[in-house]
């Protein structure tokens, strides 16, 4: 089986920029919006989004790389050997104990509160415990919200899930209700659904704000015009001035995240003048009669 390593095309020594450079690269290239009908693309696409929810994230990398989880994020099963128990001198001596039950486990772990209470001959209420989940979503999702049903590992039940607008990167949801049961009538544990958020090809936040870069024609950039530009909720009419130069950053108002106390942040558009992709004899023949264009230097001032 190919390692999310080699699907990226990065070496295991990779920093985490790397990494995430690596895949917004082919995000783009083989992103389905721009390769429509294309299969091929498509499941390379999910191959590597595959391996960027593994190697993105620092803990689930540290573990696929000490072999404790595999490519597709299972656990791998534990090995235990009798040397693992036994102790020179004395093999029999780690399973004796003047605690009785209570090496079995540490405090915090479940084992340990119910070996303590049958050792104590009672029974006590305790609520169930929290059940940790990952769970990875598409920018867009995350950004405009949406409900999805889920099913908990372990044969867990299928749950309706609501992804609030504007959930973030890392951020925690909480089911109440929906963790371990609780003993004797006590209440549920709840599940917190740890959020990974998929990088865009075209969308890069910065807080609230949304950045990114949408290209223009050379006739756009000189004569002006309105152009349809994409957002996080929708294209919509923008206006250029006429001779508008690449990294021109236009200021969308509210066109951003949602903020968690309310209201949007900002999409930041930069734009680039693209020219056409098949040489225009006319075009090249304006210029290289434009006199004034043989003496611009737009360089001016930058020293050399």
């Amino acid at each position: 089986m190919t390692s999310p390593y080699e699907t990226l095309g990065v070496s295991r020594d990779a920093t985490q920029k790397d990494i995430q450079s690596a895949y917004r690269k082919l995000a783009k290239k083989l992103h389905p919006d721009l390769n429509p009908g294309d299969k091929g693309a498509e499941d390379r696409f999910k191959a590597v989004s595959a391996a960027y929810s593994l190697l993105g994230d620092e803990d689930k990398r540290g573990k696929y790389d000490r072999g404790e989880i595999d490519e597709t994020g299972a656990e791998t099963p534990p090995r235990h050997y009798y040397r693992d128990y036994a102790q020179s001198g004395d093999a029999g001596a780690r399973y004796e104990s003047a605690h009785g039950f209570s090496d079995f486990a540490e405090a915090d772990d479940i084992f340990s509160s119910f070996f303590s209470r049958r050792a104590g001959g009672q029974q006590q209420r305790q609520r169930g415990r929290d059940t940790h989940f990952s769970m990875e979503i598409a920018f867009l999702d995350a950004a405009n919200g949406t409900k999805t049903q889920i099913t908990l590992p372990g044969g867990g039940a299928a749950l309706d899930l609501t992804i609030p607008p504007g959930t973030r990167d890392g951020q925690t949801l909480r089911l109440r209700g929906k963790g371990e049961p609780g003993r004797d009538g006590a209440p549920a544990g709840d599940a917190l659904i740890d959020i990974r958020v998929r990088p865009h090809p075209l969308f890069a936040t910065d807080g609230d704000d949304v950045r990114y870069e949408v290209p223009i024609s050379l006739s756009e950039a000189v004569l002006g015009g309105k152009i349809r530009v994409p957002t996080i909720d929708g294209a919509v009419n923008v206006s250029i001035a006429p001779h508008t130069n690449t990294g021109k950053t236009l200021r969308l108002k509210g066109k951003g995240l949602h903020k968690p106390g309310g209201g949007h942040g900002d999409a930041y558009v930069s734009l680039k003048i693209v020219l056409p992709q098949a040489p225009d004899p006319a075009l090249s023949a304006f210029v290289e009669g434009w006199a004034a264009g043989k003496t611009e230097d737009p360089r001016k001032g930058m020293g050399g």
